[in-house]
């Protein structure tokens, strides 16, 4: 008998809980305690095949770890996205950015004092795909889960080196020794 994946499993429990509020514990349940990665899941459902998910990031009513399936999802997946980077290229953002939150500084293994937990890097558009944004090494940058999930879709580019070097400057003495022993712990080790 054909085992049943985990992505089917919470397709037929939002399917039978279509206007409910579930969480994140019933999602966990679901799909059993053998599978670590239902959260990707849910989001391969969101963001590949067009679900209408929502979660506290899309509603205030909704609390953390919640989720709601709004309406029937689409007969036909809207295909926006094609399945993204590959593990070459992600790697090498990664290690371009010296595995470091490129908004923050945190690295993984630190701990996000936004979330309490410890840090997992993402790989991030500069320019969302959805505002034109490509899958190109010029527009990824490593980003930790709190960075990456608040930049979604506004985040400017990149600043250049004379505006940053011009923050610098004009900022007080106590600021510009914090950027030089960032900087100097950054690129010793």
């Amino acid at each position: 008998m054909a085992k049943t994946s985990s992505k089917e499993k919470l397709r037929q429990f939002f399917l039978a809980n279509v206007g409910v509020v579930v969480n994140s514990v019933q999602l966990k349940e679901v799909v059993g305690p053998e599978v670590s990665e239902w959260a990707r899941r849910v989001r391969e459902l969101r963001d590949e095949e067009g679900w209408p998910i929502i979660t506290n990031n899309d509603s205030a009513s909704l609390k953390p770890g919640q989720y709601l399936l709004t309406e029937l999802p689409p007969t036909k997946p809207d295909i926006k996205f094609v399945r993204g980077l590959s593990a070459r290229v992600r790697a090498e953002v990664l290690d371009r950015n010296g595995f470091t939150c490129q908004m923050c500084g945190l690295t993984p293994g630190d701990i996000d004092p936004a979330t309490g937990r410890k840090v997992r890097l993402h790989v991030g558009h500069i320019v969302d795909k959805s505002l034109g944004g490509k899958d190109e090494l010029s527009n990824l940058r490593a980003l930790c889960s709190t960075c990456n999930q608040g930049a979604k879709n506004v985040t400017s580019e990149k600043p250049s080196s004379i505006w940053l070097l011009s923050q610098v400057r004009r900022a007080g003495v106590d600021e510009q020794r914090a950027v030089y022993d960032w900087l100097k712990s950054k690129f010793q080790g």
